[in-house]
Formats: structure tokens, sequence, C-alpha cells
């Protein structure tokens, strides 16, 4: 697990676990965290990134807590206080098993990503370069913490565990890391296509939804559609009959002006998998591609808590769906 000029890892370090991080915190440092949720003990572990070794002031609390169903809290504490949970009420990681987290440090937000998928966003509440300590404790086994600075590729990319994360040369408008292999998802039941499922609360700003799959290998063409009602708010088709990604919004039945430009080539390949993430912002949809900004389409229906449906098409097969 050879980085080349960053921070040696912390290799099989024994919980509880507290250890510098050399130079603190940077914008585009990527730290992974992998490890196994023990099965017996305790029904929670933390991941925190603070000042110091006292745990007073902890600039992201990063909490999968397995109860209640399961949930993730996030927060942040200062001079020993701590400020408002946010909570995903979704849990990502399952006890016994095996895990890969992944956080990026951006200017505005750490994004984890667990087992290869974006799960969280977590908006810096304090500067992130006060940060000179990364903790681990509860039920957990670690087997490495790795460092990897902005724009750093590892130099043997041997898949130790479930999936290893590449870093892609920073560049302006990249939303967050690349798999460089494809996500490994657990076992799960095949999504039946057509899939259509619920956006619970609707669309709102910072709201995300992310899809993987595989595109099957004579695809003609895909869609996914963010549906409020009988509109569709967002219609993303990408064609491999024409080599575009189509982009439009339906009301009453009738399509508006399509938009089809791309900055780079088209990023669907016939047999090969992806994963698309699609932002809410106030104005507008960002969407990205395998972990690289795609384009951005400006909301249409403005209602965004109406937009409270995904509906997905065509000829691919779904691995992962997260609304």
């Amino acid at each position: 697990m050879a980085f080349s000029g960053s921070q040696a890892p912390y290799l099989n370090p024994a919980v509880p676990f507290s250890g510098t991080i050399q130079g603190g915190l940077q914008d585009g440092l990527q730290i992974t965290v992998n490890g196994t949720v023990l099965s017996s003990s305790g029904s929670r572990f933390a991941v925190d990134f603070q000042t110091g070794f006292s745990g007073n002031d902890i600039a992201f609390h990063f909490n999968p807590r397995f109860e209640d169903g399961g949930y993730v809290v996030c927060n942040t504490r200062q001079k020993r206080r701590w400020g408002p949970e946010e909570r995903k009420m979704h849990m990502p990681l399952q006890k016994g098993m095996p895990f890969d987290l992944c956080f990026l440090v951006q200017s505005s937000d750490f994004k984890v990503m667990v087992n290869g998928s974006l799960f969280v966003q977590y908006f810096h509440r304090v500067p992130f370069h006060r940060v000179d300590t990364i903790s681990v404790n509860g039920a957990v086994q670690l087997s490495y913490i790795s460092f990897q600075p902005p724009g750093v590729r590892p130099a043997n990319p041997a898949p130790i565990t479930q999936t290893v994360i590449h870093m892609v040369q920073s560049a302006p408008g990249q939303m967050f890391s690349t798999p460089a292999l494809p996500p490994v998802m657990y076992p799960h039941p095949a999504y039946p296509m057509p899939f259509v499922t619920t956006i619970p609360g609707g669309l709102y700003p910072s709201k995300s939804i992310t899809l993987s799959g595989t595109v099957l290998p004579s695809a003609q063409r895909f869609h996914i559609n963010l549906c409020s009602g009988s509109h569709i708010a967002f219609h993303l088709n990408p064609r491999f009959d024409e080599n575009a990604v189509v982009r439009n919004t339906q009301i009453n039945n009738c399509w508006g002006s399509e938009e089809r430009s791309l900055p780079r080539k088209m990023p669907f390949v016939r047999g090969q998998s992806f994963s698309v993430w699609i932002l809410c912002d106030a104005h507008c949809l960002k969407v990205a591609v395998d972990g690289q900004h795609l384009f951005e389409y400006y909301h249409r229906l403005r209602n965004l808590p109406a937009i409270n449906k995904l509906e997905v098409g065509g000829d691919i097969q779904l691995t992962h769906v997260q609304t």
C-alpha cells in the first residue's frame, strides 16, 4: 500500500486509536479507514477528526449506530460542547462485515464514501485546518488508516479489501474521488427494470441521489427520470445509438428543448459499470458520472419538494440506488 510522497498508513491499529495527521487536513486530502464492524461488542463506533488528543474539540464526528433500525450521526464538538446532530437515517454498514470508509476533505465540506458509494456530505462548522488528529473508537476492528494527498495516485493499486479508491487529478468543479474499480456491493436482490421508487421529502438544496449499475453490452438507450406527479422534471437519457447524453423536461406530456452539450466524451460505455450522482442545488441539478462533474441542469419545474419519484428504465442493470 505504498503511497508516494504521503504519510505512511497506520496498519492494524488497536482500538481505541488516536493518531496524528501529518500536516493536518488539506483541501483534497483523502483518508481511508478500513476495517470490520464487530458483531458481538457494542452497537456504535465513531471516527473523529479532532484537534489534539483530548477529544474536547472535534471538527467532524462520524458515528454509525446499529440501533433503532440503524442510522449515522454527524456532529461537531467545540470546547467540550456538542452542536446540533445531523442524522442520516440509513445504515450502509453491517455487523460482522468489512467496510471501507473514505473521507475526502474539500473546501466547504467532508464527503464520505462508504464501500465506494457517496454516503453523506458534512459541511464544515469549524475551519478544517485546525484538525491534526484522527481517532477511532467503539465496536470495530481496524485493518488500516491511509492518507492520500491531493492528486496523488496509489503506486500499486492492488485491491486489499473490497474497494480501492483512486484520487483523480484535482480539477475545478470535480466533486469527489473516482472508484478505480467498480464499487463492490454486498449481495442484494437484483433491481427490477424499469425501477421506480420514492424520493423521501422530494428535492431540496443539498439533497443527493446516487445510482450505480452496468450498461448492457448491446445497449441502445437508458433513462433516469425525476418526476413530479405526471410531469418529468428531469430526464437524463444516455443514447448509445446517437453517442449523446440528452437532458430534458416533460410537462403535460410535452417535451421542452433538449440539452446535449458535454465537456468531454460520452462517459457511459456499453458493457461497463458506472455511477451517477445527482446533487440538487437551489438553481440547478449538478450531475457527476464516475466521480467527475459532467453538467448542470437548471430547474424548469421549481416546486422542488414535489419532485418525489425516481424512475429508471432501459438497457442497464442497476446495482445500487440511494434516494
